[in-house]
């Protein structure tokens, strides 16, 4: 089942974002440049700086900050890093990289690039990955090649994960990237006003967002909440309400005598 559920993974977080930049062109409010900065900013902000600080200040292995074992702290730090970074790098981006482009369409498309680039990197490779390590698995190479260089115990937990995750889970990982796409073109849309009108504010409006929306999956992480439904529960509740927010947004960008 985990190969078939990986294939689910792949399709959800592969053709969902094509199917939303085809959609973007259609209808003529895609940016290019925009998407491609939306891209790098994630990849520069989220999976180097983050993962820089992650390195730094994290015990490796495990869900906690070196010199302490205090889960609270542990979740209040990863609420805000992702926020922190995420968000700047959004401002930077559309501060100082897309000076003309700053419309509504802007922002949706530098949010369909920093999701699409988050859900290619983590679905999309994630599903591969299970997927290669399934047939090398099935085949008895895995057994050959890679498990005797392996610590103690990790090749046959790498083989339960790959064989014994329930379909379900990778279904919730395809939409997990889903409801993260949503959110993050919702937040691009937040910074994105706030550089129009010069107000610092709605960054740190962003990075609140962001953190409050972090605060469940930390908890998660850290075993002090241990439903998975629950948390993508929430999660898709933060969606729908990142979707009308979108919508009603709208406007605000067509509003006249704003700060350029």
């Amino acid at each position: 089942m985990g190969a078939a559920g990986a294939v689910v993974q792949l399709c959800m977080s592969l053709f969902v974002p094509i199917g939303l930049v085809w959609y973007g062109r259609k209808k003529g409010w895609l940016s290019w440049k925009a998407f491609g900065v939306g891209a790098l900013i994630f990849l520069v902000f989220s999976q180097v700086l983050e993962k820089a600080l992650h390195i730094a200040v994290l015990e490796p292995g495990r869900p906690a900050l070196k010199g302490t074992d205090s889960v609270w702290l542990f979740v209040l730090y990863a609420a805000l890093a992702a926020g922190v970074f995420e968000e700047i790098g959004r401002y930077v981006g559309f501060r100082w990289l897309l000076k003309r482009h700053r419309e509504y369409g802007d922002g949706l498309s530098f949010g369909l690039g920093h999701g699409g680039a988050e859900a290619v990197l983590l679905g999309v490779l994630g599903a591969v990955n299970v997927m290669v390590l399934s047939i090398l698995i099935q085949s008895g190479a895995f057994d050959k090649t890679i498990a005797p260089s392996l610590p103690v115990g990790q090749a046959e937990l790498i083989k339960k994960q790959v064989l014994h995750t329930p379909f379900a889970m990778y279904v919730l990982g395809g939409l997990e990237r889903l409801f993260a796409l949503a959110v993050h073109t919702a937040l691009s849309l937040v910074v994105l006003l706030g550089v129009r009108k010069r107000q610092f504010r709605y960054v740190v409006y962003a990075i609140l967002i962001h953190a409050a929306m972090d605060v469940l999956p930390a908890l998660y992480q850290a075993k002090v909440v241990t439903n998975v439904w629950a948390v993508e529960a929430v999660l898709l509740i933060w969606a729908l309400a990142a979707i009308s927010f979108i919508r009603r947004l709208k406007p605000a960008f067509e509003e006249r005598g704003e700060k350029r």
